[in-house]
């Protein structure tokens, strides 16, 4: 069985103590420092950094600045050339030659009234409206010349918008074109009067200032609608900033520009932030740095310290660890090898490398070890861990246990062909003749969880429920049979692998009773001599089962209170009933052919043909069982008809 038993905790061994001590001082000490250097430090750095993100956004807001205004000026002096041209004299080409030059222009509209609206349907009559589109850039961007137009006239018409004449407003765009471009509207006053200008524009003049780095520099308009930002998928999506906390700042504090302002984003980082409101216009530049970046140089430092500190504590570490470990590992030793005796280990070797005390302690627990391994192999070991433990008490206790016994068949005559062919060495030869097949029964008890009680001769006792149980009696007892068909198909695995009438090696055949009921189990014998069995007339009757193989031609016989729990998982087939010295009624027993549903024999007939069990083997069965008296000498059964 596994040990389960759970490793105790030293809580303070004796180097650990030394490097906690070291680290301890070594901690306040450089900490300390740490911290005097990341507080004197944090003040400048912060000027710094509010100093650069001012500058930054005041370039920003400048170079927008000019942008806007040049276009402007670009697009007054084109619309007063075209005043001063007749309709008759106009030239064509005047657009073409504009529009070479201004490239990124995407179209221009003008909306004026002619004189005379007084209502507003008055006014729609009288409105006049002109559209000069830039079909170069459109075409090349995939933009509808109508969808543009139509844009001009109804989401940025007068009666839509309001736009001062000492203030020009700006539009996102990009949900009209699907490409970040900005619609710049001002009045001019023309020969008939004021008119509404609007100017489609691609603002890659100020991908550098808008560009990704350190900060960050957006441009928002009068309605906090995201114009340029380094992330174009907001500008397309045409994402709105109005819940911004530096946003909200802004408009509190009216036309004035701020030179820092600490805020929180969405997403949980510390900001701070600048903003810088255009001239003459409606829009403002916003530039944002991390406060993570600000304080990285701080950081920075802080990690270096750290890393120092590490240093040092890795060097006293290594230096109090080669220092105590002359007295910390063999003490370690020795209780890791205390406690995996305790848990039943006795295989291990320990050796001693100092000539101190602590190396012969090591030598006589050495030597105790070798004792404890050899005492393991004439024992119960898992018993005797569990008995060690406390976990079984000195007395008996009833169990609902299944009772395992096996036997080789014909093994006196087996062993007169030892001493025959092998003479002085037959001794040996048998022993280790059975100690491979010992093996390989022990291993199918203790995979199925069953105890191996004893070993009487080539018989083998064990048991199921007793010292450890699956869950139920029938568990147990399910495991048991199993235990049984594993030993079946490990000697036709043995017995494969043996030359044909090899006499030191001969094949092996077994027979296995098994029978359930309630036994008496503990550890029974005296005060120098002790042993964990399981006894009462179920182990009798699982005896005296075992013993039925031989006349009924069968390896694995079953009582019928142990078919009774097991015998829809198995194939068996029922055997003759037998008459048991001290039962008043017959015993039904039942042959094991095979697991449900498992390949392999299905019928008792294809097991004796698949075990070779010859015709003298099954002089019990048909006719002449009813004759065959098992025990003549003892007188505890016979077989009855069925």
């Amino acid at each position: 069985m596994a040990n389960t038993q759970p490793k105790p905790r030293v809580l303070f061994p004796i180097g650990a103590k030394l490097v906690i001590i070291i680290t301890i001082l070594l901690l306040v000490s450089l900490g300390a420092v740490t911290f005097l250097v990341s507080y004197l430090s944090t003040q400048d750095v912060q000027l710094t950094a509010e100093d650069n993100n001012f500058t930054v956004n005041q370039r920003a807001g400048s170079q927008a600045e000019g942008s806007f205004k040049s276009i402007q000026t670009g697009i007054l002096l084109y619309l007063e050339m075209i005043d001063r041209i007749s309709a008759v004299n106009r030239d064509s080409g005047m657009e073409h030659r504009f529009f070479s030059h201004n490239k990124n222009i995407a179209a221009i509209g003008t909306e004026y009234f002619a004189a005379g609206g007084e209502t507003t349907a008055a006014r729609n009559l009288s409105r006049i409206t002109t559209f000069i589109p830039n079909e170069p850039f459109l075409l090349a961007n995939n933009i509808n010349i109508d969808e543009v137009r139509n844009y001009f006239d109804s989401t940025l018409s007068s009666n839509a918008i309001r736009v001062s004449p000492d203030r020009m407003r700006l539009f996102n765009s990009a949900g009209v074109c699907q490409l970040s471009l900005i619609t710049l509207v001002f009045v001019r006053e023309a020969r008939m009067g004021e008119e509404i200008v609007k100017v489609l524009f691609f603002p890659d003049d100020l991908s550098d200032s808008f560009g990704t780095g350190t900060n960050t520099s957006f441009l928002i308009n009068g309605s906090n609608d995201v114009l340029i930002h380094p992330d174009n998928d907001l500008v397309l999506g045409g994402a709105n900033f109005s819940s911004l906390p530096i946003v909200k700042a802004m408009q509190q504090e009216g036309d004035n520009n701020r030179r820092q302002i600490p805020f929180d984003g969405d997403e949980g980082v510390r900001y701070f932030g600048a903003y810088y409101r255009l001239a003459g216009t409606d829009t403002a530049v916003i530039t944002t740095i991390p406060h993570n970046v600000v304080f990285e140089a701080i950081q920075r430092i802080t990690r270096q310290n750290i890393f120092l500190m590490g240093v040092v504590l890795f060097m006293a570490i290594l230096f109090i660890w080669f220092f105590s470990k002359t007295i910390s590992t063999p003490v370690r030793t020795l209780a890791d090898a205390a406690l995996r005796i305790e848990g039943g280990d006795f295989e291990m070797e320990l050796k001693s490398k100092t000539r101190d005390e602590l190396g012969l302690l090591t030598e006589s627990f050495s030597k105790m070890t070798s004792a404890l391994k050899i005492f393991g192999r004439f024992t119960n070991k898992d018993i005797a861990v569990r008995a060690m433990r406390g976990e079984i008490k000195p007395g008996g206790l009833p169990r609902h246990a299944t009772i395992f016994f096996s036997d080789i068949r014909n093994f006196t005559e087996k062993s007169e062909s030892f001493t025959k062919t092998f003479g002085d060495d037959a001794s040996n030869r048998i022993v280790l003749w059975l100690n491979e097949y010992f093996t390989q029964m022990i291993d199918c008890v203790e995979n199925t969880g069953g105890v191996v009680d004893k070993f009487i001769g080539d018989a083998v006792m064990a048991h199921w429920g007793t010292a450890f149980t699956a869950g139920s009696p029938a568990e147990d007892a399910f495991n048991c049979v199993k235990a049984a068909l594993m030993m079946r198909q490990a000697l036709l695995d043995l017995n494969a692998k043996r030359k044909k009438d090899d006499p030191g090696d001969p094949v092996i055949h077994i027979g296995c009773g098994i029978n359930t009921g309630v036994v008496t189990v503990g550890q029974i014998g005296s005060d120098k001599r002790m042993e964990y069995t399981a006894i009462g007339d179920p182990v009798n009757l699982a005896s005296r089962t075992e013993g039925l193989n031989k006349p009924m031609g069968t390896d694995i016989l079953i009582t019928e209170e142990t078919w009774e729990l097991t015998g829809d998982k198995f194939i068996t087939e029922e055997m003759s009933t037998v008459s048991v010295k001290g039962k008043e009624k017959p015993v039904r027993i039942f042959a094991v052919v095979n697991l449900k549903d498992a390949g392999g024999p299905q019928t008792l007939k294809e097991v004796r043909s698949l075990l070779g069990i010859s015709p003298q083997d099954r002089r019990g069965t048909d006719a002449n069982r009813r004759k065959v008296d098992i025990n003549a000498k003892e007188k505890k059964y016979k077989i009855l008809g069925n």
